[in-house]
């Protein structure tokens, strides 16, 4: 009895085995899970013809791509409105070439006769001139001003050339965030395209439901949404930049660097020393400085010219009478030459609401400049600010979060590719993982941008041209 009962449990798991693939004809084992990823690989990977174009090469080359610096210098070089701004130094030296002139000297002719009221032998003819003379430092008060507003038109051009520098950080580093971004979408939807010839052939084998391969279509069709947009920033940044630098819209703008290996101009080490350095060569805190002494000098030039008005003169005359006696008429000749002066009194304008203008001048460069030297310890604080945390977050998300999410998905992957996790997981992680690459892209931005700030609030330097 007992032999028998052995006998037809070994029957009965015979069978079992020979029913198991009509049963569960969807059924392998890990090993051929396994086997069948392998074969399936090998034969996607067989196919040499790429499965994604990348538009990366139209906008970067490490090689031939065009630098900060080149940016920069077309900018500075082409740009009509800047251009337009160095205009005013030209006329500021105009205006100084007036201030040297002296006043013109008058002449004057004057004919007297008497004819008119019946006195026909009378008649006078007198020449004159007059030259004023400017006394109490006019002069010299009036070149000094003119001098002081070259001063000051070239600071304004070159406050002018920081802002433009600014503006060129401004889309460069928004090129370079889309540009990331653009690579980090594409390297994502590589990655997906190829899931989805892998569970095409699933499906295909009728291993894997349609619907999986839905949600996976769907996916990738949002990456690309995704990467039309990235591509649509960076070709608006590059615009501006064309714009900026005066270069065709129609000219093509590859990058060279890479925001996670952009550089910039050595900054100082503490906000202290940055503050200091701010202080002495911002171009606007300048300018404020120079606002002052120009106010100043215009007061004093409006205190020259209030004073009384001197002007020199000089005149010949030539008369003719005629003296009618008893015995006849008898002509006579007269001629007289005349020296003298005038002065202008200032009784009534003595320039008082000039020279209050010119106090109210004063007061207002002396707030301003106070008001920009506080604008620069601000901006360099809290560029220093924007600095440690950007590179906090860089640190953490470079070495903790993105390579461990990284391995994450690679992993979910290869769980999914045997059978034992749904698609919508992998979708699910893949997008914690773009999520993070966003998070990465903006805190590289920030910190670019921050470093950005920095270099501006300094007054750009090593980054416009030389003063002379």
């Amino acid at each position: 009895m007992t032999i028998l009962n052995s006998h037809s449990l070994f029957k009965w798991l015979a069978a079992t085995v020979l029913l198991l693939p009509i049963i569960y004809p969807n059924y392998k084992t890990n090993a051929q899970q396994v086997a069948l990823l392998t074969k399936e690989e090998t034969k996607v990977s067989s196919t040499a013809k790429p499965i994604l174009v990348s538009t990366l090469p139209n906008y970067y080359d490490s090689q031939d791509g065009i630098s900060l610096k080149d940016l920069i210098r077309r900018a500075l070089e082409t740009n009509q409105d800047l251009a337009a701004d160095r205009l005013e130094i030209e006329k500021a030296k105009a205006r100084l070439d007036q201030a040297r002139l002296r006043p013109n000297p008058t002449l004057e002719f004057e004919q007297e006769s008497g004819r008119i009221v019946g006195n026909g032998g009378d008649g006078q003819f007198t020449v004159g001139a007059s030259l004023p003379i400017e006394i109490y430092g006019r002069r010299t008060e009036r070149i000094n001003y003119a001098l002081i507003a070259i001063d000051a038109s070239e600071a304004e051009v070159r406050n002018r050339e920081r802002i433009l520098v600014a503006n060129v950080l401004t889309n460069y580093a928004e090129a370079l965030a889309a540009l990331r971004e653009l690579e980090a979408t594409e390297n994502l939807l590589e990655l997906d395209l190829q899931t989805t010839r892998f569970v095409q052939i699933r499906v295909n084998e009728g291993d894997t439901p349609p619907l999986e391969l839905n949600l996976l279509q769907a996916e990738v069709e949002r990456l690309r949404s995704r990467r039309e947009l990235a591509e649509g920033r960076l070709q608006a940044a590059l615009t501006q930049l064309k714009m900026l630098g005066g270069s065709s819209f129609d000219e093509p703008l590859r990058l060279r660097e890479q925001i996670n290996s952009a550089i910039l101009p050595v900054l100082p080490a503490t906000p202290d020393a940055a503050v200091d350095i701010g202080l002495r060569t911002r171009p606007d805190v300048l300018l404020a400085r120079i606002e002052e002494q120009v106010s100043t000098a215009g007061l004093r030039l409006i205190k020259a010219q209030s004073r009384p008005d001197l002007t020199a003169y000089t005149r010949y005359s030539q008369g003719r009478s005629v003296i009618d006696t008893s015995i006849g008429n008898f002509p006579q000749r007269d001629r007289s030459l005349t020296f003298g002066v005038a002065i202008g009194i200032p009784i009534f304008n003595k320039n008082q609401g000039a020279k209050a203008e010119a106090e109210i001048n004063i007061r207002q460069a002396k707030a301003r400049l106070e008001f920009a030297e506080r604008v620069v310890r601000g901006e360099i604080l809290a560029a220093y600010q924007k600095i440690e945390a950007a590179n906090r977050a860089v640190s953490t998300l470079e070495t903790a979060a993105i390579p461990q999410m990284t391995n994450n998905v690679e992993t979910f992957r290869k769980v999914y590719q045997i059978g034992e996790i749904k698609i919508t997981d992998l979708i699910n992680e893949q997008r914690r993982l773009l999520d993070a690459n966003r998070d990465l892209t903006e805190a590289l931005t920030l910190r670019y941008r921050a470093n950005a700030d920095l270099l501006i609030a300094l007054g750009a330097g090593g980054l416009l041209p030389e003063t002379k």
